[in-house]
């Protein structure tokens, strides 16, 4: 036995051992092997599944879980990459899941890290590692600014500063920042112009110019925070719900690192399934983010800390007023379903066998104007199109089926049936009725609450006006006893002024005015700083008032403004208010816009005007293009007209692109110019080119367009809408402004549209022009119809020809031959009508005729009638078969139809014949100078007893056609009596698909009931009260057999009996009959079957049982009396059951019966199946002696023996005589047993097994076991002996030999030497010694000596030597070795 050593932590590869990496099944997981070889059955740590990365929320409890493998059982330890494991951790292992776990309860931020977990054992380590990221609650990335903004401002010094700061803060920060949710501008960042409009409304934002402006803000500097993590971002698409209840939103990305996904501002994980809660999938450069439908909220997208893509999930709230019903439709029809919703939505998906349906040829999707009623349309409903269709409106949805019925007309089957017009299904409830109801519902709801609205805005503005009045009038309050206090100052001072004496003016006038010019302008300067106080207050209450007090408050103000303005300047200075600064109303907001600027497209060379529009016609503006001003030119007009403002580029080109911008009042509104250079065509070239082109066959066309548009430009030339490819009859030319198309030899089949189509990155261009053809006509067409054909003239017609040439047919040129002629006789020019009447012919001749197109371009080829005969005798086909209408014993009536071929004339009548049965002679009925006119006739000249046949023929002015076929065979005797009811009708044998009957004939009663010659036989299902026969005809035999019934049905059965005079009464069975065969007691047929069944768990198990039994049996499976599991599958036939457990386990052991249940009786049959597997070896073997010469073995049990009540032991023994493994016991259902019979001086081994039905385990072997046995001292003497010695000096046993070698071969020389001690052994060639040459290679194994040259050359001719020496002796043997060259 060999010790391996623990490595130590720091120090894997201690002396003695080695380093080596294995690559885990698992990846991610680092194996470190610390043996070249493991022993047997000893394996280095490994995990079966390694802990997965946590991305938690703070306070939670984060949990690592992992299995490990390895034997010995490794020691598993936890570590983190930066600090020490928490004391609050716990480290446990589960026995029952074998699963070693590390619980972290109570997470914060500050453990967020990377975890390490090691296992070891004496063979090797392994290691992985997982990370765990903690979410902060309510960390939010903009704390930073929201309390910078909320920070306490320092007070400035100068007031007058302070006073207008904080009045542009409040007027443009504080009043939307503070109010406006950040949800509101994420939304808005990502979402369409279209959309602006309802997220406003959400928020309850109502300023959109305020907001556009601010949204520009926030866009520029987002995008210049994204250009720093991201280079490129398109294809946004915001979050849709799919029909299969799951959102999506994609964004395609250039160059990210890592990506976050945000929900309501807290962090959620994400895997790469999209099934998953939260899902995200990337393909290239696209992301495709995925969420439950029932995870509403907003959801954002971050790269390094800056937010790229923003969107917000809803869930309609909406339901089916009016659901969606089945639909039955024929085939061909179109089929509607209809809904009514409880909420208007502009689009719902509509689903068809689970796959979502699109508007298109084959479906039809409507919405109403008041978008409640949803209607989908099935077109042209097929077979195929049988299904369950749904409506999904959100989370709800409906479904129903179409059931398409198929025709059964055998006249139509494997014919294309024609599309029908009408449709199926549709409610039959009034949908627009409810429809209304509902719109007004959702009319007064939305009433009600613009209303309460309004109320809360009202009740703000009125507020809010309230609080700026009271500061306005404080403010003036304030104003006014400063004002006054200042005057009272001033006049104190004139007082004290005229006391003083006089000084020169030169001195005193400029102090004086200087003084009073300084307590005016602080007089005026505290004046307007009340003023712009109370317009602060007024301007905040202005913003929370209705549109309408805006608008009077702004008229108010406009007015005292007037007034003001109207008073001289003196005054102005002197003046005081006797009322507030401002009006309690709001102030006029200034000029604004009412309609802003559009993104205008232009063609190059054609005008744009951009247009806006301002509240104001006095305001005056500035035009800027791309930040420069723009003024009046030739090439640019700017036009006030009224409120509108326009600026009109002249004749664009590509220099005017850009952005355009007007400023007025401060305010400014901007759109983008983009000129267009498409290529574009002259009106005159394009009316010229659209002239159509005709040519004769055989010349060629050539097509010239010219055209401009900007560079580089795709041309491609059309045929009927093919492309034309240069070809040996195509040649085209392109050029940047120029291209011709040249068709040569052009024949007929050239003739269509001639189109080109020119195309560049700013659109496409068509022009459509006409190739005519002339050339010669086709020939006229068949079929040739006769008109009339009689002794004096031929008169037939034909069809006109396929192909005029391009021209008008202007006659048709005929020629004549009598047949047995060779000479054609031309009949010339007859018009353009493709008829002709020949009068002058022969009677009974038969004529062929030549017939050619003539047009302007030429004479066609000649169609060829077949022969045609004057006078031809037509005669008229046969009748349709007389029918017996009655007989009686001196007269048989009867009837015919017209033939369907007259012979081309009116029919004169018809002539009736009959013939006796058993005769061949048929004699006439009617007098041949007298047909008959009539399509009946009664024939009188019959015996009474003799049975007739009858046949006719109709005759025209050719005489008498081909009779009809015979009729029926009619007896001339009076009418009999219908039949009697069949007797004893009974049911002889049945199956699951036929019944098979039998009766006798009724009894014959003269003048009550005759013979019946014939049967029918009839059936009705039980719930069908239609009688319907089984063969068209009446059967002869007195039994009948009915097939292709259904299995386990009730029928009623009749049989009717028929002859000459009519059908009988019918007689029925007296009860239902069900069709199956006559009832048999369910009985089991295999007679070997097994009762005992051991399966090996994870295989599958099957039972196959076969039975007969009629009616088919209620089949039941219990397993110990009970149901069976869901996992255990049962199928069943008519005759068997099969009882199928795909992959069995222990559990599944147990006894299962099998319940036959029929009307006649049941049976039962069980099996005991037992499912286990080999069993795992008893536990370690311990061994002591209780007795002498015996052996008590104890061992642990099987852990297995608690899962098989059939696990048992067998001891197998083992001495250190006979070394042969002998069983001791066998069948033990203990854990202990002794052996007796043991002899001291003998080592034994003992092994346990654990045996069951499938097998034998793996032995526990024991200790070995020795009682020693007291030996006596034995005593030898030996005489001394001579020592032998066996030195011998070298000797050669085995010499070389002479080798003969071909150049580059191997040549391989070896000889045998003997000798003790062992001789050293030197080779040499040309006595130059080769021991160190590497070139040769030389062993020494056993004595046997031998030396390869791989590559044997020139240079290896010569002579070799061996030379053998030891102590006593040396010995030497030579060779040579010849190369071939």
């Amino acid at each position: 036995m060999f010790k391996i050593r623990r490595a130590k932590d720091d120090e894997p590869t201690a002396p003695g051992q080695v380093k080596i990496r294995i690559k885990s099944r698992v990846p991610g997981v680092m194996i470190t092997q610390y043996v070249e070889e493991l022993p047997e059955g000893m394996t280095t740590p490994d995990f079966t599944r390694k802990p997965i990365a946590l991305t938690i929320q703070e306070g939670k409890t984060a949990v690592f879980k992992a299995i490990i493998t390895g034997n010995p059982t490794p020691s598993v330890t936890w570590v983190r990459n930066n600090g020490e494991i928490d004391e609050r951790f716990q480290v446990t292992y589960d026995k029952a899941a074998d699963e070693h776990q590390l619980q972290m309860p109570d997470v914060c931020s500050d453990q967020a890290d990377t975890y390490k977990c090691y296992a070891r054992n004496e063979y090797g380590k392994a290691i992985v590692t997982a990370t765990l990221n903690i979410i902060e609650v309510g960390f939010k990335k903009s704390k930073a600014m929201q309390e910078s903004r909320t920070a306490i401002r320092e007070t400035p010094e100068d007031f007058k500063k302070a006073l207008k700061n904080k009045v542009d803060m409040d007027a443009k920060e504080e009043k939307p920042e503070g109010e406006i949710d950040e949800r509101f501008w994420e939304l808005l960042m990502s979402a369409e112009k279209k959309d602006y409009e309802g997220i406003c409304s959400q928020f309850g934002v109502t300023d959109f110019r305020w907001m556009l402006r601010k949204l520009n803000e926030r866009k520029n500097e987002i995008e210049q925070k994204q250009e720093k993590v991201v280079e490129r971002k398109c294809h946004l698409q915001a979050v849709e719900l799919k029909p299969t209840d799951a959102g999506e939103f994609e964004v395609e990305l250039d160059h990210i690192s890592k990506i976050f996904m945000y929900k309501d501002g807290v962090m959620i994980p994400f895997t790469d399934d999209i099934e998953v809660k939260h899902g995200l999938k990337q393909v290239g450069k696209k992301f495709k983010f995925s969420m439950g439908a029932e995870n509403a909220g907003l959801y954002q997208v971050e790269i390094d800390g800056v937010k790229i893509f923003s969107t917000d999930l809803k869930i309609p709230n909406v339901d089916f007023l009016v659901k969606i019903e089945d639909v039955t439709a024929e085939e061909r029809q179109d089929a509607v379903f209809e809904c009514v919703l409880s909420h208007p939505m502009t689009k719902m998906s509509w689903m068809g066998k689970n796959v979502a349906l699109e508007q298109g040829d084959k479906y039809d999707i409507s919405v109403s104007e008041d978008m409640l009623i949803h209607k989908l349309v099935v077109k042209d409903c097929m077979p195929l199109d049988k299904g369950i269709y749904a409506a999904v409106a959100g989370l709800t949805s409906c479904s129903a089926w179409l059931i398409v019925e198929v025709d059964k007309d055998p006249n139509t089957r494997g014919k294309k049936k024609a599309r029908k017009t009408t449709q199926a299904g549709g409610s039959g409830i009034d949908l627009l009725k409810i429809a209304q109801e509902q719109q007004a519902i959702v009319q007064k709801e939305r009433a009600e609450l613009i209303e309460k609205a309004k109320e809360e805005a009202a009740k703000a503005a009125a507020i809010a006006a309230e609080k700026a009045a009271a500061a306005a009038a404080a403010a003036a309050a304030k104003s006014q006893a400063k004002a006054e206090a200042k005057a009272e100052a001033k006049a104190e001072a004139k007082k004290k002024k005229k006391k003083v004496t006089v000084k020169p003016a030169v001195e005193g006038e400029p102090a004086t005015e200087e003084e009073i010019v300084e307590e005016e302008e602080e007089e005026i300067n505290e004046s307007k700083a009340g003023e712009e106080a109370a317009e602060e207050t007024a301007e905040e209450a202005a913003e929370e008032t209705p549109e309408k007090a805006a608008e009077e408050a702004a008229e108010e103000a406009a007015e005292e403004a007037g007034d003001e303005e109207e008073a001289p300047m003196q005054e102005k200075r002197k003046r005081e208010r006797t009322g507030p600064l401002v009006p309690d109303t709001v102030i006029d907001p200034g000029v604004y816009f009412t309609g802003g600027l559009s993104d205008v497209t232009a063609v190059i060379g054609t005008d744009a005007e951009l247009v806006c529009r301002l509240s104001s016609e006095d305001c005056e503006g500035v035009w800027y293009k791309d930040g420069k001003e723009i003024q009046a030119t030739d090439d640019i007009s700017i036009v006030k007209d009224g409120t509108f403002r326009k600026l009109i580029v002249k004749t664009c080109k590509e220099s005017d692109n850009g952005k355009y911008k007007y400023e007025a009042d401060g305010r400014k509104t901007e759109a983008i110019l983009n000129v267009e250079d498409p290529p574009r065509l002259n009106p005159d070239d394009l009316a010229e080119f659209s002239k159509p082109v005709i040519i004769k066959a055989g010349q060629n066309a050539a097509f010239n367009l010219s055209f401009v548009g900007r560079e580089p430009m795709k041309i491609q030339w059309y045929n009927e809408g093919e492309d034309l490819l240069d070809d040996t009859n195509i040649k085209t030319e392109k050029s940047s402004s120029h291209s011709r198309l040249l068709l040569t030899k052009c024949h007929r089949k050239t003739t269509g549209e001639i189109k080109i189509k020119i195309k560049n990155e700013c659109g496409t261009t068509e022009a459509i022009t006409q190739l005519i053809v002339l050339d010669k006509p086709t020939p006229p067409q068949n079929p040739v119809d006769i008109i009339e054909s009689s002794a004096t003239c031929i008169e037939f017609k034909w069809r006109p020809p396929k192909d005029s040439g391009g021209s008008p047919i202007t006659d048709y040129i005929l020629e004549r031959q009598q047949i047995g002629r060779n000479s054609w006789k031309k009949l010339g020019k007859i018009g353009p009508e493709p008829k002709y009447r020949d009068a002058d012919v022969d009677h009974g001749r038969k004529y062929c005729y030549h017939i050619r197109a003539e047009t302007d371009q030429g004479i066609s080829e000649m169609l060829e009638t077949d022969d045609i005969q004057a006078g031809t005798k037509a005669y008229p086909g046969p009748p349709t078969t007389p029918k017996i209408v009655s007989a009686f014993k001196d007269c048989i009536n009867l009837s015919w139809s017209a033939p369907t071929n007259t012979g081309g004339t009116n029919l004169l009548g018809y002539n009736l014949e009959k013939r006796k049965k058993g005769s061949n002679l048929w004699g006439p009925v009617n007098s041949p100078d007298e047909p008959i006119k009539e399509k009946k006739y009664a024939a009188k000249d019959v015996v009474e007893g003799i049975e007739y046949e009858f046949r006719v023929s109709a005759i025209n002015i050719s005489g008498a056609g081909e009779p009809s076929a015979p009729s029926e065979f009619v007896i001339a005797r009076d009418p009999k009596k219908p039949p009697g009811n069949v007797i004893d009708l009974k049911v002889t044998d049945s199956t699951y698909t036929t019944l098979s009957l039998a009766w006798t004939k009724p009894k014959e009663e003269e003048g009550v009931q005759d013979e019946a010659k014939g049967y029918f036989v009839e059936i009705r299902p039980a719930e069908n009260p239609e009688w319907v026969q089984c063969t068209s005809n009446a059967i002869i035999m007195t039994s009948y057999t009915i097939m292709g019934l259904k299995s386990m049905a009730m029928y009623w059965i009749r049989v009717i009996a028929t002859n000459e005079g009519g059908n009988g009464e019918p007689q029925e069975l007296d009860n239902y009959i069900i069709a199956m065969p006559p009832p048999v007691r369910p009985h089991f047929t295999d007679k070997k079957m097994k009762s005992f069944m051991v399966m090996r768990a994870g295989n599958s198990a099957r039972v196959n049982i076969n039975f007969e039994a009629s009616p088919v049996p209620q089949i039941t499976w219990l397993k110990d009396g009970m149901p069976l599991p869901k996992r255990v599958t049962v199928s069943n036939s008519d005759t068997s059951s099969q009882l199928i457990i795909p992959t069995s386990e222990r559990n599944d052991s147990g006894i299962y019966t099998i319940l036959l249940k029929n009307l006649v009786g049941q049976e039962t049959f069980t099996v005991e199946m037992r499912i286990t597997d080999d069993p795992k070896p008893p536990g370690p073997v311990e061994l002591e002696e209780n007795v002498s010469g015996t052996v008590t073995v104890c061992w642990t049990p099987s852990p297995d023996e608690k899962k098989d009540d059939r696990l048992h032991y067998m001891i197998t023994k083992r001495d250190s005589i006979k070394r042969t493994w002998q069983i001791v016991a066998d069948h033990l259902f203990n854990n202990k047993f002794t052996a007796i019979n043991i002899m001291s001086g003998r080592q034994y081994h003992f092994r346990v097994y654990a045996k069951n039905d499938m097998g034998t385990s793996n032995p526990s072997e024991s200790p070995a076991w020795e009682v020693k046995r007291t030996k006596e001292t034995f005593t030898l003497n030996l005489r001394a002996t001579k020592d032998c010695s066996f030195e011998t000096p070298p000797l050669f046993t085995v010499p070389l030999k002479t080798h003969n070698s071909p150049e580059s071969y191997e040549c391989y020389m070896s000889c045998a030497v003997t000798g003790n001690p062992k001789p050293h052994v030197t080779w040499y060639r040309n006595n130059i010694s080769l021991n160190t040459n590497t070139n040769y290679y030389i062993t020494n194994t056993c004595g046997v000596c031998s030396m390869v040259i791989l590559k044997v050359g020139p240079k290896d001719s010569g002579e070799y030597t061996v030379i053998a020496e030891n102590p006593l002796g040396r010995v030497e043997c030579s060779s040579k070795l010849v190369v071939q060259e």
